[in-house]
């Protein structure tokens, strides 16, 4: 894995938490496309997972669209074409997220957690989607 292309998703509850985490880490652009290989991992106290996931350019802008749904403090669903494994965060309450995995075409396995992102991780996840977009650019 070239560590340079980084997460697209990294939410995480705080030092001295719980330590769940969830990302998207991209793992490769498929060269001559505009499609990245990526896996969510999913890390708790007993559960450590991955789920391979490949995305387009499309899929890239859906989840600006997400990143707008979730500032408004809506519920969002991304990847939901039923081609891969889907992602859902839903507010909880002030400062907590519900997010779950879901695996439809393969294990059918879905996991969801509550996770406590630190503030401004919506801002984050704006530069990382950035970051993205110049790896599928290149």
């Amino acid at each position: 894995m070239d560590d340079d292309l980084g997460d697209l998703i990294h939410l995480a509850d705080p030092p001295g938490t719980s330590g769940h985490v969830v990302s998207l880490r991209v793992l490769e652009r498929v060269p001559g496309s505009d499609f990245l290989d990526c896996e969510f991992v999913v890390e708790t106290e007993t559960i450590n997972g991955s789920f391979p996931v490949g995305i387009t350019s499309d899929d890239v802008d859906a989840w600006e669209e997400a990143l707008d749904k979730l500032a408004g403090n809506r519920l969002v669903s991304w990847l939901t074409s039923g081609r891969s494994v889907q992602l859902g965060i839903k507010p909880l309450r002030p400062g907590v997220i519900g997010v779950s995995i879901h695996d439809g075409p393969s294990s059918q396995v879905t996991v969801s957690l509550p996770l406590s992102p630190p503030a401004g991780w919506i801002e984050d996840h704006r530069a990382r989607l950035e970051n993205v977009r110049r790896v599928l650019a290149g």
